[in-house]
């Protein structure tokens, strides 16, 4: 008889640094741990995943690009706490180079070679005009919740 895969899956709802990497320390943790991983990014999570790292006018419509503008993208995590106008993420990456850390843009790699899945939502997608080629190649598909629910049946879910 052979052992079901264990699973856990990963509702990415925020765009803040230390939760990004709290959701990426998970998910490359487990799939080393041999885990099914799947990770769903909706809301402000979706600027993690864009393609463009830094401030874009991405999006159709005036409102869609203005807000995705002012998300910042991947290089523009603020934290979620003490962020001091900007430069905390800074200082947390820098302390993490120093001390030996891998920072998120690390452990996204690291997920992405380990094989975790990425998922963006679609209803968050649609309300930001976003769509499956303004993400990362690595997003394997735009989902809904239905199609989510499907594949984190039987596992563990988390929010972050």
């Amino acid at each position: 008889m052979t052992e079901k895969k264990k699973k856990i899956s990963i509702i990415v709802f925020s765009g803040d640094y230390d939760k990004a990497f709290a959701a990426f320390t998970i998910a490359s943790g487990a799939a080393a741990l041999n885990y099914e991983v799947n990770l769903f990014f909706t809301f402000f999570g979706l600027d993690i995943i864009k393609k463009k790292r830094g401030r874009h006018f991405l999006g159709r419509g005036f409102r869609a690009r203005f807000f995705n503008f002012l998300l910042g993208g991947r290089n523009n995590l603020p934290l979620s706490r003490l962020n001091f106008a900007g430069l905390s993420p800074l200082l947390l990456g820098n302390l993490a180079k120093k001390r030996r850390v891998a920072g998120v843009d690390e452990l996204l790699d690291a997920s992405i070679k380990l094989g975790v899945n990425f998922y963006a939502c679609e209803t968050a997608g649609v309300l930001l005009a976003l769509q499956k080629d303004d993400f990362i190649p690595e997003v394997k598909k735009v989902i809904g919740i239905g199609s989510f629910l499907e594949l984190q049946e039987g596992g563990t879910t988390l929010f972050i």
